[in-house]
């Protein structure tokens, strides 16, 4: 150990991540310690990981925090994640912010302060790659002087941020590729909730619990859509027809609108997504190149559901909470439109206090879906029952 270069020692400290123990690691000798200092470029403070950050008073754990990020001179990726301790001072926050902004690369910050600490004003300017929030206050957003000129990935967690602060911020960044809004607090400038959004880089965003009347995503390199437990009754995607991978998890809007983005889907995702089963039909048919539909617990009307075929799909999976001969017609149906079909995915939610009733169903359902499966012998079957 005492032949490793130092660099190399800083390398080792900085996979630890957690303080306490590139603390404890660092103690080791002289040649660590100075590792530390000039060469660790990875450290993390999580209230999950050492119990005693619980009982330190939240003055005494300002300044470990500020002692520790303080002896060091290269840090690359921070990470202060204290979700359960009680608000910190503004001041020593933004000394931490401060001391290492010339040098950060990543910042992972969920810290709530008193007052609010502007983060995007102090973090702006800088090389910074990967911006992940929670818990705080973005306002004011200015981006002829706010600019972040390389960051690629940025997450607002419980953030509370106006309409137009966010895509304002989506301007300063104009090399954004990752976008995640979890459970975002957006305040509205009108009556009408509406959030339109710009991003000619952006190629993956998440969404998740977010309400409005009206979100437009106009992003013309999109590849990768998720959204996740939203109400919206307008959902709008502007681009020039990227997008590979659409995922739907538990949400609820009356109008779908993804332009021409379906002719490079290769998968499509869906769960718990009340619908026109019809006209999301007719749109995911369009795909030309999707090899991949997953469909669960997805409702659907009583209208014709069309006859154009999914050719190009050679995985299909399909899932219902509850199995039913209405599930087994709907499994039918969606067998005679892939006729390239090579693999097949049941699932399905049995209870583990099984009635008879429940029994002779999920008995009649396989029974079914076996004969079913006798007319398509090229088609392996598999069944996932939780």
């Amino acid at each position: 150990m005492e032949h490793l270069p130092v660099e190399v020692i800083g390398n080792i400290l900085s996979r630890l991540k957690a303080a306490r123990d590139v603390v404890i690691a660092s103690a080791t000798c002289k040649k660590w310690r100075e590792a530390w200092r000039n060469h660790l470029h990875t450290l993390s403070f999580n209230s999950n990981d050492w119990s005693v950050y619980h009982d330190l008073t939240t003055s005494r754990l300002e300044i470990l925090i500020t002692q520790t990020i303080f002896q060091t001179t290269a840090l690359q990726c921070l990470s202060i994640f204290m979700d359960d301790v009680d608000e910190f001072s503004a001041a020593p926050v933004i000394a931490w912010l401060m001391y290492t902004r010339d040098t950060l690369r990543q910042l992972h910050y969920n810290v709530r302060t008193t007052p609010n600490v502007n983060i995007i004003e102090k973090c702006s300017r800088q090389k910074l790659e990967v911006l992940a929030l929670a818990h705080n206050s973005v306002t004011g957003v200015e981006p002829s002087y706010q600019k972040f000129p390389c960051l690629k990935s940025l997450s607002l967690s419980y953030v509370s941020i106006s309409a137009l602060d966010l895509s304002l911020l989506l301007t300063a960044c104009p090399k954004l590729q990752i976008l995640a809004l979890i459970n975002p607090d957006i305040a509205m400038s009108d009556a009408q909730a509406t959030m339109e959004l710009n991003s000619p880089s952006l190629k993956n965003i998440y969404v998740e619990a977010v309400s409005l009347d009206k979100f437009v995503l106009e992003a013309d390199s999109i590849e990768n859509l998720h959204l996740k437990d939203c109400t919206l009754e307008l959902f709008e995607l502007i681009g020039k027809g990227s997008l590979s991978v659409l995922k739907i998890d538990d949400v609820s809007v009356l109008h779908l609108d993804i332009g021409d983005n379906t002719e490079n889907l290769q998968i499509v995702d869906v769960s718990s997504f009340t619908i026109m089963w019809p006209k999301f039909y007719n749109m995911i048919s369009k795909s030309s190149n999707l090899k991949r539909l997953r469909l669960w617990g997805v409702v659907f009307d009583d209208e014709d559901e069309g006859s154009s075929s999914l050719e190009n799909v050679v995985v299909l999976e399909l899932g219902w909470t509850i199995i039913s001969e209405l599930f087994s017609d709907w499994v039918a149906g969606l067998l005679e439109r892939c006729p390239n079909l090579k693999k097949l995915v049941i699932y399905g939610v049995v209870s583990e206090a099984k009635s008879h009733e429940e029994c002779q169903v999920l008995a009649s359902f396989t029974s079914s879906i076996v004969r079913l499966m006798r007319k398509y012998l090229h088609v392996e079957v598999q069944f996932e029952y939780e």
